[in-house]
C-alpha cells in the first residue's frame, strides 16, 4: 500500500444508490438515499425515527481545505493519511458524551464505517454557531485595529493577544447568502449578532422565537462538555464552530439537534496546555496548517486577501506542498482523535474499498 493509496480523496463517486444528485463539499459528500430504502433501513435497523423520514449516508474524505482552496502534496498526496477517520471518530466521540450528559441529539442514526454516517434529513438553522473562549483569530485582529464591538458585543479595553475572555462569548455568522435580512450583506460568512437574529428568525431558520434562547443553551452546553474534557487532558478548548438543525420525532414533533462535526481540529482551535502556560501557542488544529501556508508562500496576501481569490485558487492547484508538511498535519489530526477517544486511528488499505464492502453487505445500498 502505498500512502497516497491509504487516502480517500475522491467520495463522490461511490455507487451507493440514490435517484438524487450526489452533494460534494469540501469535506464530505452526501448520498441522499431512496424513499424504499430509508423506509427498509429505518424499519430493519430499529432507527427511531417517524418512517417517512428521508436517510442520507454522509461520506467524509481525507481532503484540506484551508482559504477556501482544496491543498495537494508531493507524491501525488490529494489528502492527508487518517484525517477523515480522525474527524470522524472525534466527533462520534464527542456525540456520545452530549448523550450520556443528558444534550441534544444529533443527526447520526448509525456508523457503518469509519469514514461513514447515516443521518436523518434535517432543516438547518442558517448560523454558523461560534463560541470564543480566547481571544485570537479574527476577533484578535479587529481589536488590534482598534474595533471594540463585535457581533454586537462591547469587549473591554486591555485586552491582549491569546488572552482567556472573563466570558464565553457567542459570535454567530452566515451560513450560506441570506437575501433580504436588513442589515445583513448577502454574503456567506458575514457576521451577525443576537439582535440580527431575533428580529429575523424565520429568516435564519428558526421556527420560533424562543428556539434562539435554546440554541444559546445548546452551544453553551456542548462547548463545556468538549472544554471539560479536554482540560482533563491538557489540551485548551479555544473556540469552534456549531451548526443546529430541526427534525421530527418519532411522534412527529420538531426538535433541535446538532448537525454536522463537533470540536474536531477543522472546526475548532485546540491548543496545547502546557505550552500555553509557558506563553506559547502550540496549535493542535487547522489553525497550524494554515499558518503554515502563511509562512510557506511568499505572498501571504494571496491567502488573506479575498479579491486574489483567482491568484489563491492557481497557488493551491499548482503546488505540491512538501510531504513532511502533509504528514505533520495527520499527526496533528489523529493524535487529537486518539487522545480524545483513548484508541488509535489506522490508517486503511483501500478506504473506497471497504466502504463499498460494508454497504452492500449490510445495508444493501450498493446495485
Amino acid at each position: 500500500m502505498s500512502l497516497a493509496d491509504s487516502v480517500l480523496a475522491v467520495n463522490n463517486d461511490l455507487p451507493i444508490r440514490t435517484d438524487k444528485p450526489v452533494h460534494s463539499g469540501k469535506v464530505r459528500s452526501v448520498y441522499w438515499l431512496t424513499d424504499t430504502d430509508s423506509r427498509r433501513l429505518i424499519q430493519d435497523k430499529g432507527y427511531d425515527v417517524p418512517e417517512d423520514t428521508p436517510l442520507a449516508i454522509m461520506v467524509i474524505s481525507d481532503r484540506i481545505s484551508a482559504f477556501d482552496c482544496i491543498f495537494h502534496g508531493e507524491g501525488n498526496l490529494q489528502g492527508i493519511p487518517g484525517k477523515g477517520a480522525a474527524l470522524n471518530a472525534i466527533s462520534n466521540h464527542w456525540f456520545g458524551l452530549f448523550a450520556e450528559n443528558g444534550l441534544a441529539d444529533s443527526h447520526i442514526l448509525d456508523i457503518p464505517h469509519p469514514f461513514v454516517w447515516i443521518v436523518q434529513k434535517a432543516r438547518p438553522i442558517k448560523v454558523e454557531a461560534i463560541c470564543r473562549q480566547y481571544i485570537t483569530g479574527s476577533m484578535w485582529r479587529a481589536y488590534a485595529k482598534g474595533e471594540r464591538v463585535f457581533c454586537g458585543i462591547t469587549l473591554p479595553e486591555g485586552l491582549s493577544k491569546d488572552q482567556k475572555l472573563p466570558e464565553l462569548l457567542i459570535t454567530p455568522s452566515t451560513k450560506g447568502i441570506l437575501t433580504g435580512i436588513p442589515g445583513v450583506p448577502a454574503q456567506d460568512d458575514v457576521n451577525i449578532s443576537r439582535s440580527d437574529i431575533e428580529a429575523n428568525y424565520q429568516a435564519f431558520g428558526f421556527e420560533k422565537p424562543q428556539d434562539i434562547d435554546l440554541y444559546e443553551t445548546l452551544l453553551k452546553q456542548g462547548f463545556k462538555v468538549i472544554s471539560d474534557a479536554l482540560a482533563k487532558l491538557d489540551q485548551v478548548f479555544v473556540d469552534t464552530k456549531f451548526e443546529f438543525g430541526y427534525v421530527n420525532d418519532k411522534n412527529g414533533l420538531s426538535k433541535l439537534i446538532y448537525m454536522d462535526e463537533v470540536g474536531t481540529p477543522d472546526s475548532s482551535r485546540i491548543w496545547d496546555g502546557a505550552a500555553y502556560r509557558d506563553g506559547k501557542i502550540v496549535e493542535n488544529s487547522k489553525e497550524g496548517f494554515r499558518q503554515f501556508l502563511l509562512n510557506h508562500f511568499d505572498d501571504a496576501d494571496i491567502l488573506l486577501n479575498k479579491d486574489r481569490m483567482p491568484e489563491r485558487e492557481a497557488l493551491a492547484r499548482d503546488n505540491d506542498l512538501p510531504l513532511e508538511a502533509m504528514m505533520n498535519v495527520s499527526r496533528t489530526y489523529t493524535g487529537v482523535a486518539e487522545k480524545v477517544t483513548g484508541h488509535s486511528i489506522a490508517l486503511p488499505t483501500n478506504p473506497k474499498a471497504d466502504i463499498i464492502k460494508v454497504l452492500r453487505e449490510q445495508y444493501d445500498l450498493i446495485d
